[in-house]
């Protein structure tokens, strides 16, 4: 299998050419300068491909095992989760307060992005210490800060959610799991979480764990729900570590990938916990860390389209297989390399396509997060809460896509795992389940997300893209290739919005229409990416890079975009034809 490689001069690229991040008015990006963010991404690549990649294959072959109560990671996976904490990762954009360096958001994606790609399994471990620490560092006491965000922050110590119990997933208001307060203020948790990632492991000397739970006589459904914080161990008032808590992983699941990160059964009984927040505001607390997870999981879906691309093209420069038509590309070899051949070709723009503008489009959002964190931007905030379930829901989708195109390339070979490449499409395949499935995402964006604040974000997206449009119409070079094509993918999605305010009163019709309108965002919204990269790309000099981002853009713009039609057509076919079939008849 080829080695990772990390995507240097694109995350480069994006970040200085498209984004132009240093000349934003964000607090902190002043510091972005083009050298600073490439030996930051420089030391973070050398981390994904030395430490990290090689490790992956061992990881999914391995898998975790439980042994009297503890879990064992696969071999290397403690000397590379020490080596990224060692390096400060963990803490990269998190507050200096706490030990964290303060650096923007932004950059802790674009290092996710190359960690991601390399072991996705191994990378959950620390991301979600960085989950757990953000729900903790906006809604704990500060006594319950101090407790755990430094040890958080330097790795010593990790992080879970536990949400999901054996009766209830995406519906949190049946959660059964009870806290009872105890005289000394803290509570004794009781019930059982399942599919609990991290959930015990021998890499940390401690496991923070976030609990759901009920107090006694809190009111029914997820107005009823608190938020806790339930160690693995507790801790002495001196900081060092106490006796075990009464909390179990009494199971690990068998999975389909993913095996060397471990999912646990976890069961609580009477375990010590501290209230995290108010009491039954805990949805609101714990719904800091799943919007990160939202976002990161888009990350992952994205991360393993682009390390399936990258072996699945090495392996198409590489295999000899039938000739090229015409004239043969090897005239003094047996055959011809699979590159040559157009539907070898079309795979593989499918896959470099999506994942070049999929990079561009997750950093932009990260540059909105950052501009409401760090600048106080309200617009910034609402369009990114808009565009989260996008990011999470249409980069798993067509992530999971393009692992399975990967795979296609290798043919034969590609169903054996020697080569590697069905573990990409193992893996990538939770992304688009785990954090909200990605129907979920589809109704939360059509439910609630569409309709916000009187449609005020997706009018603001709509208005960017048009001043975008406006602004470069002279230049035809842009024109034909990438802003026609934007134009009228964005009035698809503008009357696909249009027809789901006309429809209102029957919700079906947006229920029906949810998928193909997140869809139809997500092709909008790379379209947008791929615009705005071929503006910075023909700005540019005119090199090789250049060159392959150009053709890659006009790819996606004659080839990819044009599915916002066929989403909305299929959104106005309107709830009767999925409706129709009676439930008995399935």
């Amino acid at each position: 299998m080829a080695a990772y490689s990390p995507p240097l001069d694109d995350l480069d690229f994006v970040l200085h050419d498209v984004l132009r991040v240093s000349e934003a008015a964000i607090p902190g990006y002043d510091q972005l300068d083009r050298e600073t963010t490439a030996a930051i991404l420089a030391e973070a690549g050398r981390l994904a491909a030395e430490a990290l990649a090689p490790l992956n294959a061992v990881g999914d072959r391995e898998g975790c095992r439980l042994e009297n109560g503890v879990v064992r990671t696969p071999a290397g996976f403690k000397a590379a989760y020490d080596a990224v904490a060692e390096g400060g990762w963990i803490g990269i954009d998190l507050d200096p307060d706490y030990g964290g360096q303060g650096m923007p958001h932004l950059l802790n994606t674009a290092v996710g992005t190359m960690h991601a790609a390399a072991n996705m399994a191994l990378n959950m471990y620390w991301g979600l210490s960085h989950g757990a620490y953000n729900a903790l560092h906006e809604h704990a006491s500060e006594a319950l800060k101090a407790t755990w965000l430094p040890k958080l922050v330097t790795g010593e110590w990790s992080g879970t959610m536990n949400l999901t119990e054996p009766h209830c997933g995406t519906d949190l208001g049946l959660l059964r799991t009870r806290a009872e307060p105890q005289e000394d203020g803290s509570y004794r948790i009781t019930g059982q979480k399942i599919f609990i990632s991290a959930g015990e492991h021998d890499l940390t000397d401690n496991i923070v764990h976030l609990v759901l739970a009920r107090i006694p006589g809190a009111p029914a459904g997820v107005k009823g729900i608190s938020l806790f914080v339930a160690p693995k161990f507790l801790v002495n008032p001196d900081g060092s570590l106490g006796d075990r808590n009464a909390l179990s992983c009494g199971k690990l699941e068998e999975k389909m990938g993913i095996h060397g990160n471990a999912t646990c059964v976890m069961n609580y009984d009477g375990a010590t916990g501290g209230l995290v927040g108010e009491p039954h505001k805990g949805l609101r607390a714990m719904f800091t860390m799943m919007n990160e997870a939202r976002l990161a999981v888009g990350v992952q879906g994205l991360a393993q389209a682009d390390a399936a691309c990258q072996i699945a093209a090495s392996y198409a420069r590489e295999r000899l297989q039938g000739r090229a038509a015409g004239a043969p590309a090897n005239p003094d070899g047996p055959a011809d390399p699979l590159i040559v051949h157009p539907d070898v070709r079309r795979m593989l723009m499918d896959q470099r396509a999506f994942v070049e503008g999929g990079r561009a489009f997750v950093l932009w959002a990260c540059m909105l997060i950052d501009a409401h964190q760090r600048g106080g931007d309200a617009k910034a905030d609402a369009l990114v809460s808009l565009l989260t379930p996008v990011v999470k829901g249409f980069l798993t989708d067509k992530g999971f896509d393009a692992t399975v195109q990967a795979q296609q390339v290798f043919g034969g070979h590609g169903y054996i795992e020697e080569t590697g490449a069905s573990q990409f499409v193992r893996d990538a395949r939770i992304a688009m389940i785990y954090e909200g499935a990605n129907g979920v995402q589809a109704l939360d964006l059509v439910g609630r997300k569409l309709g916000a604040d009187g449609g005020k974000p997706i009018m603001g997206f709509f208005e960017e893209v048009k001043a975008f449009i406006k602004d470069n119409e002279a230049d035809e070079r842009l024109k034909a290739d990438f802003l026609d094509p934007l134009k009228a993918a964005s009035k698809d999605l503008q009357a696909a919005a249009m027809h789901f305010v006309q429809t209102i009163k029957t919700p079906n019709v947006a229920l029906a229409g949810s998928t193909d309108f997140l869809h139809l965002f997500g092709h909008v919204c790379l379209g947008y990416m791929w615009a705005r990269m071929g503006q910075a790309a023909l700005a540019g000099p005119e090199d090789d890079f250049r060159r392959a981002k150009l053709a890659t853009g006009r790819y996606y713009m004659a080839r990819l975009l044009p599915a916002t039609a066929l989403h909305l057509a299929r959104i106005r076919s309107g709830d009767e034809v999925v409706m129709a079939l009676p439930a008995e008849a399935f």
